[in-house]
């Protein structure tokens, strides 16, 4: 072979290893993303309610066992000292008295005597049996007419009171029973028939029902605006939002509340849109509690909290996808401490964490992100791909998450007004999935807006330990703001 041949030779296996390197190259990185790819899924595959933001109603059959973020305490289960116990009591004076003699005395000839003489017996022991009586009462009204008037004048007929409209109608007391039925009760329109009926002996219509849960909405509607605004000047407020079927399509629940307000709006839209519908943090300027939602984050002018409860579901997912990573485990640690450490100082009576505490939790924060940066790198740009941004994935962002919003997240601890997580708001939205479940979905917005508005009121009246049927009954009196009124 002349040495020109040899050299041409030389060069075409210089080019196969090169076109095999490149192969190989291309190869690695698709197992690369095929592995991260398949964790993906995993990870998709064994969310639940508890390692991520999906709710407990998404875990179906496969319902995972508990796992507490709590810390045993050594306390026995059970009620605690000091704790307030609870008892059966008696709600007034008993209404009859029965009294009951030895048997003996039953068939004893001179029993009569005795009972005339009051001194003979006396009370040994006392109990008490507490019945519900529930019956129907029906009003006549009747308009009289005069006509032999002394006076001369001629036939005078009386008018029916103003509430008195039709031949036969339903008192209030029937509203307020249908409404609570229908929203604090959760109870379907169908079920509210036969309720009434067997019950009351009471025929009514699925309409009249819809009718009903409009006047109670209507009754309440002017403390609902004294609420809102109520709301609007708190320091601290707790915002969420929930899906809900509306005729069919999904609409969304905005909540507003504190812990002892409750308000709640419907919209077609879960971004800013719907928040401005709902309309407390337009005009709000403290600090908004909330689970990190991005439409959130468009509100300059108040301050924000991100809730931590989230954040530990989160961590949770990360901690069982990457077990090889410490970072996770390490800062869900850091959350926790710093959570007991505020709970112990506020039972002091202490207003704020010590410098040593806020310098200690500080510099742990620093070691876990830079931990966590070792661990998870930030993606390299491949010089291939010119267009789009580096695909970070589920735990990049999350770190990349909590170092931008360091101060949102630790400001529970600097600011003792600011709770650790956003639960109060998910209990307030929680009536919402038990009614939507009934139900299946509400017919018309207006139905689904009448039932958050008697919701709202009657939540509020609860926080300041007002019960249901005296609050409802309160806005038919039009003393609604009575809700209000007691300290919570």
């Amino acid at each position: 072979m002349d040495e020109r041949a040899l050299k041409q030779q030389i060069e075409e296996m210089r080019q196969q290893n090169k076109e095999l390197t490149d192969l190989v190259k291309t190869l690695n990185g698709t197992i690369v993303e095929l592995q991260e790819t398949i964790r993906e899924l995993r990870r998709q595959l064994n969310q639940n309610s508890q390692n991520s933001s999906k709710p407990p109603s998404s875990d179906g059959y496969n319902k995972p066992s508990p796992k507490s973020q709590r810390v045993k305490s050594g306390k026995k289960p059970g009620g605690q000292m000091g704790h307030p116990g609870k008892h059966m009591s008696i709600p007034h004076k008993p209404d009859e008295v029965r009294q009951h003699l030895p048997e003996k005395c039953k068939e004893c000839p001179i029993l009569s005597e005795c009972l005339s003489n009051g001194n003979v017996f006396r009370c040994a022991e006392k109990r008490y049996v507490v019945d519900a009586v529930i019956k129907t009462v029906v009003t006549e009204h009747q308009t009289m007419c005069a006509e032999h008037c002394p006076n001369g004048n001629r036939k005078l007929i009386g008018i029916f009171p103003e509430n008195v409209n039709a031949y036969v109608r339903y008192g209030d007391s029937v509203a307020i029973t249908v409404g609570l039925l229908s929203t604090y009760g959760a109870v379907s329109a169908i079920r509210i028939q036969s309720l009434m009926k067997s019950m009351l002996n009471i025929s009514i219509s699925t309409g009249t029902i819809i009718s009903m849960v409009g006047k109670c909405a209507q009754k309440v509607a002017p403390t609902i605006a004294m609420i809102r605004e109520k709301l609007a000047g708190k320091e601290v407020c707790n915002f969420d939002e929930t899906g809900v079927r509306v005729n069919g399509s999904l609409y969304w629940v905005h909540n507003s509340s504190t812990p002892d307000l409750t308000y709640q709006t419907v919209h077609t839209k879960r971004g800013k849109e719907g928040i401005d519908g709902n309309g407390v943090i337009s005009d709000f300027h403290g600090t908004a509690v909330h689970d990190c939602w991005s439409s959130y984050w468009k509100y300059n002018d108040v301050g924000h909290a991100v809730c931590g409860a989230h954040l530990l579901r989160e961590l949770t997912g990360i901690a069982e996808t990457y077990p090889d990573h410490k970072w996770a485990n390490d800062y869900k640690n850091l959350l926790l401490t710093m959570k007991r450490t505020k709970d112990k100082a506020i039972k002091k009576g202490q207003t704020e964490l010590s410098y040593y505490h806020k310098h200690k939790f500080d510099k742990e924060y620093k070691r876990i992100m830079n931990l966590a940066d070792s661990e998870c790198p930030p993606p390299q740009s491949s010089p291939e791909k010119k267009r789009g941004r580096v695909k970070r994935g589920k735990e990049r962002s999350l770190i990349d998450r909590l170092m931008t919003l360091k101060n949102e997240i630790c400001l529970f601890v600097h600011d003792f007004k600011v709770p650790f997580d956003n639960n109060q708001a998910e209990r307030d939205l929680r009536n919402i999935k038990t009614k939507n479940k009934i139900i299946g979905c509400f017919r018309a917005e207006d139905g689904a807006q009448n039932y958050l508005d008697i919701m709202s009121y009657l939540s509020t009246g609860l926080k300041h330990g007002i019960g249901v049927v005296e609050a409802l009954s309160a806005a038919f009196a039009g003393k609604g703001n009575i809700v209000l009124q007691q300290g919570f």
